[in-house]
C-alpha cells in the first residue's frame, strides 16, 4: 500500500482526495493530515482514517482537535501544529504527498517534500506561480516526481505522449511533435454578462460557480479569470514553454479540460465530467488507472460544446499573468500576492468586482522587484506585495 500524506485535507481538493482513497481502500493508506484550522471537519477525518498524524496549522485549532480525540480510542493519531512542524512533517516518511494548502502558506511544505524525494500531487498553484524555477529546480536536482492535479494540466499532462510524461520536466515538448498547448476555462459566472454591469457584481454571484464546486478564493479567481492566468504561469513552468505557446480558449461545459495540439494537425483532448476526482486519480495511480466514484460523461444527454476566445476587457487579469510571467518569477509572486489580498478585499466588500483587477495592475506596475534565488526571498517579495496592496486599498 502507498502511504498518502494530504497537506490541506479539510479543502475540496483534499476532501476529493480523501474519497478517492476511500473508493480504493487496499491501495492506499493515509499516513498525514494536514489543514489550517477546521477541528471539527479534521476530527472526522482522523476518526475515520485514522493517520498517523494530524496537523493544524492553528495552535488553538490544534489543541481542541488533540482533546476531542482523546476521547476516542480508535484512533490513535498524534496531533502535531505549526508551520514549522508542516514542514518537517513533509519530509517524513510517506510515498506521496498531495499538495492542497491554499495560497503562500502551502509553498514552504511542498518546497520541502521536493527536497525530500517525495511523489507530489500538485494543487497548489503558489509553488510554481511564486516559486517556478526554484521550485522546479530543487525536483529535479532531488529526484522528486511531480505530478499536476490542476484539471487542466492534468489534461494536457495526459494528451502528451507517454514516453514524454515519463520524464517529461528533462524533456523539451516541441521534440514529440508539439505545436501548441489549448488550457480552457469556463469563462466563469460572469461571462455573458454586459461589461458595464460587471462592478456592482456581488461576492455571492461571484462565488456561484456554474460548474465547479470550489471555494470562495478559486470561484473569485474563476470568475475574473485570474485562476486562468495563474493556470498559465504554472503551464509554462510544468512544460517548458512561454506564454505565447499557450492557446486559452473559453469552453463553458467544462467538459473538455484542455487540450495539445500536434504538428500533423491532430487534436488530442482529456474529457470528463468536472469532477476533480478524475485528475486526482489518475495523478494517484499514474501510470495506471483506478476507480476514481466520478460519474462518467454521458455524451447523449450533456449539452453540445461550445469555444470561444478570451476578451482582455472582460478579464484582464489573464493579460496581466501573461505579462508577469514575461517579467520572471518575482512579478507573478507580486500578482500572486496582491490577487489575494483584492479578492480577500472584495469578498469583504470593501472594493468592488472589477476593481480586483484594477488594483492588481497597480501593484504589478508599481513593485518589479530584482531577480532572486531563494525561497526566502520570494517570501519577502510576498510579503512586501501584500503591505504594498493593502496600502493602496487604505489610500484609496
Amino acid at each position: 500500500m502507498k502511504k498518502v500524506a494530504v497537506f490541506g485535507s479539510t479543502g475540496s481538493i483534499g476532501q476529493s482526495t480523501l474519497e478517492v482513497i476511500r473508493n480504493n481502500p487496499n491501495q492506499y493508506q493515509v499516513y498525514a493530515l494536514a489543514a489550517f484550522k477546521s477541528v471539527a471537519l479534521m476530527a472526522q477525518q482522523c476518526i475515520e482514517f485514522n493517520p498517523q498524524y494530524a496537523l493544524l496549522v492553528d495552535a488553538q485549532a490544534a489543541a481542541e482537535l488533540k482533546q476531542s480525540l482523546q476521547n476516542i480510542p480508535s484512533c490513535t493519531t498524534q496531533v502535531l501544529v505549526g508551520v514549522r512542524e508542516l514542514n518537517g512533517l513533509a519530509k517524513a516518511d510517506y510515498d506521496i504527498l498531495v499538495a492542497a494548502i491554499v495560497g503562500a502558506a502551502g509553498l514552504q511544505s511542498t518546497l520541502a517534500a521536493a527536497q525530500a524525494s517525495k511523489t507530489i500531487l500538485l494543487a497548489n498553484k503558489e509553488s510554481l506561480v511564486m516559486s517556478g524555477q526554484i521550485f522546479i529546480d530543487e525536483v529535479k536536482k532531488h529526484g522528486a516526481k511531480l505530478l499536476p492535479v490542476d484539471s487542466e494540466h492534468n489534461a494536457i499532462f495526459q494528451s502528451l505522449p507517454s514516453e514524454y510524461q515519463k520524464d517529461y520536466l528533462n524533456q523539451d515538448i516541441c521534440d514529440f511533435g508539439v505545436k501548441s498547448i489549448i488550457l480552457t476555462g469556463s469563462g466563469g459566472p460572469f461571462l455573458n454578462e454586459p461589461l458595464a454591469s460587471l462592478s456592482s457584481k456581488t461576492p455571492a454571484q461571484a462565488v456561484a460557480h456554474p460548474n465547479w464546486s470550489m471555494g470562495q478564493k478559486i470561484s473569485v479567481d474563476s470568475a475574473t479569470m485570474m485562476n486562468k492566468g495563474l493556470e498559465l504561469i504554472e503551464a509554462c513552468w510544468l512544460f517548458g514553454v512561454q506564454p505565447d505557446f499557450i492557446e486559452v480558449l473559453i469552453h463553458p461545459q467544462s467538459v473538455i479540460h484542455s487540450m495539445v495540439r500536434y504538428l500533423d494537425g491532430s487534436v488530442l483532448a482529456q474529457l470528463g465530467a468536472p469532477d476533480m476526482k478524475t485528475p486526482i486519480a489518475n495523478c494517484l495511480a499514474f501510470p495506471q488507472r483506478i476507480v476514481s466514484g466520478s460519474e462518467h460523461y454521458d455524451f447523449i444527454t450533456g449539452s453540445s460544446f461550445d469555444f470561444k476566445a478570451p476578451d482582455f476587457e472582460r478579464f484582464p487579469n489573464l493579460y496581466l499573468a501573461k505579462q508577469a510571467f514575461k517579467l520572471g518569477q518575482e512579478s507573478t509572486t507580486v500578482l500572486s500576492a496582491a490577487n489575494e489580498v483584492h479578492v480577500e478585499a472584495f469578498l469583504k466588500e470593501q472594493i468592488s468586482f472589477t476593481d480586483i483587477a484594477k488594483f492588481n495592475q497597480i501593484i504589478l506596475e508599481s513593485y518589479q522587484p530584482a531577480a532572486v534565488d531563494d525561497i526566502d526571498s520570494i517570501l519577502a517579495i510576498d510579503q512586501q506585495a501584500r503591505r504594498l496592496a493593502e496600502q493602496k486599498l487604505q489610500e484609496a
